[in-house]
C-alpha cells in the first residue's frame, strides 16, 4: 500500500511545489493486483504491436497500389500535422474522462477499423480519413497508458512501472515489426493491414484484464483528495508556469531536434557506402536500439528514484551527444551499427523520464495529462524541425557538418539540463 507523506524543507529545497501531498485514506488507495498488471504489460505489448502496422508499411503498401510519392507524403504529412496539433487535447481528453479504460477502448476499436479502411478501400479520401482518424486515437492512447499507470501504482512506484512499460512497448514493437514485414513478404503488403486490425483483438482483451476499481481516478489525472488539495496549484496557469515543466519541454524539444534526423541521415550514408547490405544494415541499426531498450527501461526507471532524474537525463543527452559525433567520424558500415547502442541508451531514459518527469511536476494539479500534451507538442515540434534543417545541412555542407551540428543541439539540451533544469523526484 503506498501512503504519500507531507513534505518538510528539503523538499522544497529541490525546486518542486510539494505543498499539496498529503495521505489520502487509505481505504481509496487498492493495491494493484497481479492480473491488472499483467493486463498493463500485455496492453503495452499488444498495442506495440497494433501501432507498429502503421509505420513504414504505409508508404510500401500505397506504392504497390501505383500511389505517387507526392499522394503519399500528402498523407504522411496530415497524418503528422494531427498528431502534432492533437497532443494537448488528446492530454486534456484524458484528464476528463471517468474512466481512462473506456477511452483506450474506443482509441484502440477507431485504429483497428482504420487498419482495415486501408485493406479494404486504398482510394485517396478514405486513406486521408484513416490517418487523420489514426493520429487524432494515438493522441489519447499514449497519455491513457501513462495515467492508467499512475492509476495503479502511484507516484511514488510509477518510475519502476513506467521503465517495465517501455520494456514490453520495445518487444512488442520488434517482434511486430518481424512478423509484419514477414506477412507482406509472403503474402502481401495488403496483409500487414488485415494483422493489424485482427491483433486489436488481444490488445481489447489485455486491456479488460485492468480491474476498473484498481485505476485511482485521482491519481490517473495527478490530482489529490480534495480535503488535502491546495486550489490554487489546480489551476491550469499555474501548471504551464512552472519551470521545471517549461525546461524539460524545451529539453525534450532540443533532444528530437538533435535525434530525430540522425537515422535517416545515417541510413543515406550507410546506402551510399554499402548499397548491397545497406537494407539488412539499416534494419540491424533499428533492432540494436529496441532490444537496449528492452534490456535497460526497467533499471531506469528503478535508479530513477535512487539516483534523482537528472543524473539519468544527461546521461540520455551524453549518449546523444557520443552518437551524433561518432556518427561524423565512424565510415566502417558494421561499427555504425554498434554506435545505435548509444541511441538505445538514449531511448531507454527517456521512453522512462518524459512521462515520469511530467508526473513530478504535473502531481496535484489535476492536469497531469494535459502536461504530457505539452510536453508531447515540444516532441513533435523537435522532430518536425530535425528532418528538414539536418536534410538541409547535410545537401549544403555534407553528413559529417550535420552530424556534428547535431551533436551540438544535444549538447545544448544537457547544458540546459545541468544549469537549469531543478531535481524533481518526490520521496516516500
Amino acid at each position: 500500500m503506498l501512503l504519500l507523506r507531507k513534505p518538510n524543507h528539503a523538499d522544497r529545497d529541490r525546486g518542486v511545489e510539494q505543498d499539496h501531498v498529503a495521505a489520502p485514506p487509505a481505504a481509496s488507495l487498492p493495491a494493484p493486483s497481479r492480473q491488472s498488471l499483467r493486463g498493463l504489460d500485455w496492453f503495452i505489448f499488444f498495442l506495440a504491436d497494433v501501432q507498429t502496422g502503421f509505420g513504414p508499411f504505409i508508404a510500401v503498401y500505397l506504392t504497390t497500389q501505383k500511389w505517387t510519392q507526392i499522394e503519399i507524403g500528402l498523407v504522411l504529412s496530415i497524418g503528422g500535422i494531427v498528431a502534432l496539433i492533437g497532443q494537448m487535447p488528446g492530454g486534456a481528453i484524458i484528464d476528463a474522462a471517468k474512466s481512462e479504460r473506456l477511452v483506450a477502448a474506443l482509441a484502440i476499436m477507431t485504429i483497428g477499423a482504420c487498419a482495415l479502411a486501408y485493406a479494404a478501400m486504398p482510394i485517396f479520401p478514405v486513406v486521408v480519413a484513416a490517418a487523420t482518424l489514426h493520429a487524432a486515437a494515438s493522441c489519447v492512447l499514449g497519455p491513457a497508458i501513462a495515467a492508467i499507470s499512475l492509476g495503479l501504482v502511484g507516484p511514488f512506484a510509477i518510475g519502476e512501472r513506467l521503465g517495465r512499460n517501455a520494456r514490453f512497448a520495445s518487444l512488442g514493437s520488434g517482434i511486430a515489426a518481424a512478423v509484419m514485414g514477414t506477412v507482406g513478404y509472403l503474402l502481401s503488403s495488403r496483409a500487414v493491414f488485415l494483422v493489424t486490425f485482427l491483433l486489436v483483438i488481444p490488445t481489447l482483451i489485455a486491456l479488460s484484464r485492468i480491474r476498473e476499481n484498481e485505476v485511482d481516478i485521482r491519481r490517473c489525472h495527478g490530482e489529490m483528495p480534495p480535503e488535502a488539495a491546495d486550489r490554487a496549484d489546480t489551476n491550469i496557469w499555474h501548471l504551464i508556469r512552472q519551470r521545471p515543466l517549461i525546461v524539460f519541454a524545451v529539453s525534450v524539444m532540443l533532444l528530437q531536434l538533435a535525434n530525430a534526423a540522425m537515422m535517416p541521415l545515417m541510413a543515406s550514408a550507410l546506402t551510399a557506402r554499402s548499397s548491397q547490405w545497406a537494407t539488412v544494415l539499416v534494419a540491424a541499426c533499428i533492432i540494436v536500439p529496441q532490444a537496449i531498450v528492452a534490456l535497460l527501461s526497467p533499471t531506469v526507471g528503478r535508479q530513477a528514484q535512487v539516483w534523482g532524474r537528472r543524473p539519468l537525463l544527461l546521461i540520455g543527452f551524453g549518449a546523444l551527444v557520443i552518437r551524433g559525433l561518432l556518427f561524423a567520424t565512424v565510415r566502417d558500415p558494421y561499427l555504425l551499427v554498434l554506435v545505435q547502442v548509444f541511441d538505445g541508451l538514449t531511448a531507454a531514459v527517456f521512453a522512462v523520464m518524459i512521462p515520469l518527469i511530467v508526473a513530478d511536476v504535473a502531481f496535484g494539479s489535476g492536469h497531469f495529462n494535459l502536461a504530457q500534451g505539452i510536453v508531447g507538442t515540444a516532441t513533435g515540434i523537435g522532430a518536425s524541425l530535425s528532418t528538414v534543417l539536418g536534410g538541409y545541412v547535410s545537401d549544403k555542407f555534407g553528413n559529417a557538418t550535420a552530424f556534428i551540428g547535431l551533436s551540438g543541439v544535444a549538447a545544448t539540451g544537457l547544458l540546459l539540463i545541468l544549469l537549469v533544469m531543478p531535481e524533481t523526484r518526490r520521496t516516500a
